[in-house]
């Protein structure tokens, strides 16, 4: 990704609340050029019948996923009246948190023929599943509001990562303590562990997306998760096994600098 531009999800107001201005005005430069890039491509890409696979590979190496996906959200919640956006895409455009801010939002919408840009759309959402990454469908309902998280293996928001380091290995984590295993503490911060890497540090309740169901959890996880819990207290060890071998699977910061968006 060339174009490493803070997306801020905020409205101008939020930044005027929190003195953060500039880089809210940073973002929104970067999302009004975006939607010039997605336009171009499209206009380069289009043969009038398809268009080019190339299409989209060129503004997603430039901007990334998070702030393309930003701008065609903006773009389709501002058109939903429009029949030429498939159903299935306005769906998912009502599903991202954009920050109403009708002075700004207008000018990061995209120009180019509806229809044309649905199936650009398509391609982008296609492109992110190939990714494999976890997300709020593989995760226990109301997980936030609702579950203790000790001793859980919570899944990290890709929206916390950098986009470089997308990965199943750095958004699974194991639950040790802190205030913020519990739903209705004041405080917010958990001490995890990576179970991609083994590295210790804190997140805060927010920054997870909920605690993962047991049958998504892969069988790399599942060791990384006997031996950490073996290292921890040996004695727990053969509970683990058992557990293992009767259920055919184990139930169960801020991250260091070089992998957050932060």
């Amino acid at each position: 990704m060339k174009n490493e531009t803070y997306l801020y999800r905020g409205s101008l107001a939020d930044a005027r609340q929190f003195d953060q201005v500039s880089l809210w005005r940073a973002s929104y430069q970067a999302n009004v050029a975006c939607k010039a890039a997605i336009e171009a491509s499209i206009r380069k890409g289009f043969d009038g019948m398809y268009l080019k696979e190339s299409c989209v590979q060129d503004v997603l190496e430039e901007y990334g996923f998070k702030r393309v996906v930003w701008v065609l959200a903006n773009t389709v919640r501002e058109k939903l009246w429009d029949g030429r956006f498939s159903q299935t895409n306005k769906e998912w455009a009502r599903c991202q948190m954009i920050p109403p801010d009708p002075e700004h939002n207008c000018d990061f919408i995209v120009g180019s023929h509806p229809a044309v840009l649905d199936g650009f759309l398509n391609e982008v959402r296609a492109e992110f599943q190939k990714l494999n990454l976890f997300g709020p469908e593989h995760c226990h309902p109301d997980s936030y509001a609702e579950l203790d998280y000790t001793g859980k293996v919570l899944v990290l928001s890709a929206d916390t990562l950098k986009e470089a380091y997308w990965s199943q290995e750095n958004q699974l984590w194991y639950a040790h303590d802190g205030f913020g295993c519990q739903p209705h503490a004041i405080g917010r911060s958990i001490r995890c562990t990576c179970l991609g890497d083994g590295e210790e540090t804190r997140w805060n309740r927010t920054d997870f997306t909920g605690v993962l169901k047991d049958e998504f959890l892969p069988d790399w996880a599942s060791e990384k998760m006997k031996e950490l819990i073996g290292q921890k207290n040996p004695d727990l060890q053969k509970t683990i096994e058992i557990t293992d071998r009767e259920q055919g699977h184990f139930k169960g910061p801020t991250l260091p600098d070089h992998r957050t968006m932060k």
